[in-house]
């Protein structure tokens, strides 16, 4: 069968752009720009060093200047120490075992640290993440073997559309009284289903409440272990606190992304340091400890007789460590077979604490986000899965052109949607938004059947507030501008902060600075949030409310809601060019991020080029939601 090897060869073409983008934003650049594009902590100082796993060095250390600056070092990449002094020779591997706040440790691919480390000129690189690609290619590997060779693996045939799913007519329907009908609808085909379920959400329907109330519901069912994985750490975190609130005992492996108290009490290493052996752990690892120090101080033009001490000093740190590592497998054991439910990344599902546990449900949430072949890591310790998420919004991302245009950007959950229909509940009911900015998604993505519930479908900021508002600037000459590879358009960016200013002092007649609604200004281009940022530094109207504003990229406000809502458009020009405007999936995000107010502000003549936009503007048109920019020109 060639749908793995089809799927191996993109992954392929995926790894080669990845790594060459990588190659050349590091090859020739400087320490401080590496800092700057996220790639490096310098300078660092080490705060410890303990021996761990395999005779590798565990390092923590302290990044001590430019804490500010977000950076790409996450748990289980690989990194490497450096010294700037003179970083292409002293340099040794690793793979960072933690990371919160401005510590992070790395485990060292070697037994001591090496005499430059105590310069004092050191950094933490990142490397390229071969790790990621490493297991996903493994496991598509491993699923083409077990297609082809095995007594045909069933859940696979179902999920690459050989087979179709199957679900049981002996279950009896649980009732939550907490879910709406289609959430309950959603819950009771996870329950039946013998292989595969899906539930599909679009924003607002409650997704996550409802696979909350399934894992709950399934758990009770037949008692055995789930695994919930999701392709972001965010997502991860999210559920492992939801679980937990309902009182199931969730373990969370990996490092999360929110470091708050709550979730690290969930946390593997967390669990493991309230365990009753871990007492005689520290007192192991401190001997073992002293052990390699005191063979330290033998250097290594010694005589014959220290260079045997040596040696003995450290074989004796060893074999202490040995023992820790057994000690340690077995609280860890204890810990695993105890959790209800383990939660982790896609990857991480596969990290060497849980790589050989197998489950018989796996759920995988925001699928509609996860690469395919990362969700063959999880899927291949399974019987049965549950997908969940909307192929309606973002899809992953995909650096190769080409890997995407061969289907690399299509996922898991989209092609099952299409194959296996039978499998599919959609979540119909939206706590997030009035009808009318649901409307135009509603009928675009979902065939018109997502209904507004009773509490949002006519709220509004305040009595005859219009929800939905299409500003027009066709005539305008508001003229986009190229700046490499972005666009910006800097009049309409002057324009939306004219309209907004106006329209927040309006609304200080009806809200206290307190429970000002909370706003966000949306665009597709990166340069175009750095000029309305800029605006909005320059508002000074507006500056009393920074804290409710907030300015950024579509993607990074997928999963969020504010009360308002405004989108700079961007484009505007006389080739009606629209670019990646015609991605309308990421358009579905941003229009439902809006809960009360969505304003956007855009060239009806080089928009409607596209249909979507086109039937975006007649629906605005029929709601009496269509204004022209003239007519807040000359206010």
């Amino acid at each position: 069968m060639d749908y793995f090897k089809k799927l191996l060869e993109l992954l392929k073409t995926e790894r080669e752009v990845d790594r060459n983008a990588y190659l050349e934003m590091t090859a020739s650049t400087s320490v401080a720009e590496r800092r700057a594009n996220g790639l490096t902590w310098y300078p660092i100082a080490i705060r410890g060093s303990e021996m761990s796993r395999g005779d590798y060095l565990t390092v923590e250390v302290e990044r001590t200047t430019h804490q500010d600056i977000v950076h790409q070092l996450r748990f289980g990449v690989s990194a490497v120490l450096f010294s700037n002094h003179d970083p292409k020779t002293d340099r040794v591997e690793g793979t960072i075992s933690y990371q919160g706040g401005n510590r992070l440790k790395i485990t060292l691919r070697t037994d001591e640290l090496p005499e430059w480390a105590n310069n004092g000129k050191l950094g933490i690189d990142l490397l390229f993440d071969d790790n990621s690609y490493d297991e996903m290619q493994n496991a598509l590997k491993q699923a083409d073997t077990r297609i082809n060779k095995e007594e045909n693996d069933r859940l696979i045939s179902i999920l690459t559309g050989e087979k179709s799913p199957t679900f049981r007519d002996d279950v009896p329907p649980v009732t939550i009284p907490r879910l709406n009908d289609s959430q309950q609808a959603a819950v009771n085909r996870i329950l039946a289903a013998n292989d595969l379920a899906i539930v599909h959400g679009p924003p607002g329907t409650g997704k996550t409440t409802t696979l909350v109330q399934a894992i709950k519901a399934l758990i009770k069912q037949d008692n055995k272990q789930i695994l919930v994985v999701a392709p972001s750490n965010t997502a991860v975190d999210l559920l492992s606190e939801k679980l937990a609130d309902e009182g199931l005992n969730v373990l969370r492996v990996g490092n999360p992304a929110r470091v708050s108290e709550r979730l690290s009490a969930l946390t593997l290493d967390s669990r493991m340091a309230e365990h009753n052996s871990m007492k005689e752990i520290k007192r192991l690892k401190k001997q073992a400890n002293e052990f390699r120090d005191m063979a330290h101080k033998y250097k290594r033009n010694f005589g014959k007789a220290e260079r045997e001490q040596r040696k003995a000093l450290f074989d004796e740190a060893r074999s202490i460590m040995k023992s820790v590592e057994n000690t340690e497998q077995y609280i860890m054991d204890d810990l695993l077979t105890k959790a209800q439910v383990i939660t982790a990344t896609l990857v991480g599902a596969n990290h060497y604490t849980v790589r050989q546990l197998k489950y018989h449900t796996i759920v995988i949430d925001e699928a509609g986000q996860a690469l395919e072949p990362a969700c063959w890591i999880p899927i291949l310790k399974a019987q049965k899965v549950v997908l969940a998420g909307d192929h309606c919004q973002l899809s992953p991302t995909v650096k190769s052109d080409e890997a995407a245009r061969n289907g690399l950007s299509t996922t898991l959950l989209e092609k099952c949607i299409a194959r296996h229909p039978e499998s599919v509940v959609l979540l119909e009911e939206q706590y997030r938004m009035h009808q009318l900015i649901m409307g135009y998604s509603s009928s675009i993505f979902y065939e018109d059947r997502l209904k507004a519930h009773a509490s949002v479908a006519g709220h509004t900021l305040f009595p005859q507030d219009m929800p939905l508002s299409f500003v027009d600037t066709a005539g305008c000459g508001f003229d986009e501008k190229s700046e490499g590879t972005s666009t910006t358009n800097p009049e309409e960016a002057a324009f939306l902060f004219k309209h907004l200013t106006q329209f927040v002092t309006g609304l200080n007649t009806h809200y206290q600075q307190e429970d000002f609604p909370s706003i966000a200004i949306i665009s597709p281009y990166k340069q175009q949030i750095h000029l309305l940022k800029e605006q909005l530094q320059d508002s000074p109207a507006l500056q009393s409310y920074g804290d409710k504003i907030s300015v950024n990229t579509i993607d990074s406000f997928q999963g969020q809601e504010r009360d308002i809502v405004y989108i700079s458009m961007t484009r505007s020009n006389n080739d009606n060019k629209i670019g990646f405007l015609s991605d309308i999936r990421r358009m579905n995000v941003a229009m439902t991020r809006a809960r009360k107010k969505l304003v956007i502000i855009g060239d009806s003549a080089t928009l409607s080029q596209l249909p979507f936009y086109a039937g975006f503007i007649s629906y605005a048109e029929q709601q009496n939601a269509y204004q022209s920019a003239w007519e807040f020109m000359d206010n």
